[in-house]
């Protein structure tokens, strides 16, 4: 356990792809008949770790990060419709270089709620099963020990590694690993504005996952295009945060941040 304590970001990183990539060697092997990958594996990697090093108390602090609801009512818009409004930026460019996109009347909008509320309260979807982990656990305790920038990449980089199976069976474009580096400066962002609460990356997850650039996309051309435009708004986005908000990537505010363990007394 003193070992666990000690290396718990290795061992929680371990755990997340370790869990998340089970099915994958037996696709590789052939032995079961589809691919699978599980997005939950962050969040029991996140739970197996507190369980070991610090109990109820880490239980009710990544409970609490959850719950923390009371902030600043623009928050919510930002976190519910900034994705969105990256996907229709997309669509628009995409539109003027040619692409068939259905107008925003057309959109089924309805259908963008219904999958976002499900998003929100089912386990073992990417929203809660990687925030959880991430944001939730793990980027309070980077944040204790590094910039809000130096962990928004460290965290970033080894997300976009965690979902290199989706690239290999062919769910996720190449572009999406890089996409994902950056987006997480997005999420970083948005978790310490808020004061370390966990829900608004969650809704930031979910809204994104709900309405992507494929609801406006005809065709696997435009679809693919659409990916790489994606992927220049998200860059234009990060940028205008680090610029803008220059205040917000000096230092994490305490509560988004998790001190070090304490080590246990040296026997003498």
């Amino acid at each position: 356990m003193t070992w666990v304590r000690r290396h718990r970001l290795l061992v929680f990183f371990v755990l997340a792809y370790a869990i998340s990539w089970a099915p994958w060697p037996g696709y590789a092997m052939r032995w079961t008949p589809a691919p699978a990958f599980l997005p939950v594996g962050p969040l029991l990697a996140a739970l197996g770790v507190i369980a070991v090093t610090d109990g109820r108390a880490g239980f009710r602090a990544l409970g609490r990060r959850l719950l923390r609801w009371r902030v600043r009512w623009y928050w919510y818009a930002v976190a519910l419709l900034l994705p969105v409004a990256m996907v229709v930026v997309t669509a628009l460019i995409n539109a003027a270089l040619g692409a068939s996109v259905p107008g925003l009347g057309e959109l089924a909008w309805s259908q963008f709620l219904l999958v976002l509320g499900l998003r929100l309260v089912n386990p073992l979807d990417s929203a809660l099963g990687e925030e959880l982990g991430f944001r939730g656990w793990a980027l309070p305790v980077l944040q204790s020990r590094h910039s809000p920038v130096v962990s928004a990449l460290v965290l970033g980089v080894l997300a976009a590694g965690w979902h290199i199976p989706l690239v290999v069976y062919g769910w996720l474009g190449p572009v999406g690993l890089p996409s994902t580096v950056v987006i997480t400066f997005l999420y970083v962002w948005l978790f310490n504005r808020t004061g370390g609460s966990l829900l608004f990356p969650v809704i930031f997850h979910a809204s994104q996952g709900a309405f992507t650039f494929g609801s406006v996309s005809s065709t696997a051309a435009d679809l693919e295009r659409a990916g790489w435009i994606y992927a220049g708004v998200l860059v234009v986005v990060v940028l205008a945060v680090l610029v803008l908000d220059r205040r917000a990537w000096r230092s994490a505010p305490p509560s988004a941040r998790e001190p070090q363990p304490s080590r246990p007394p040296a026997v003498r």
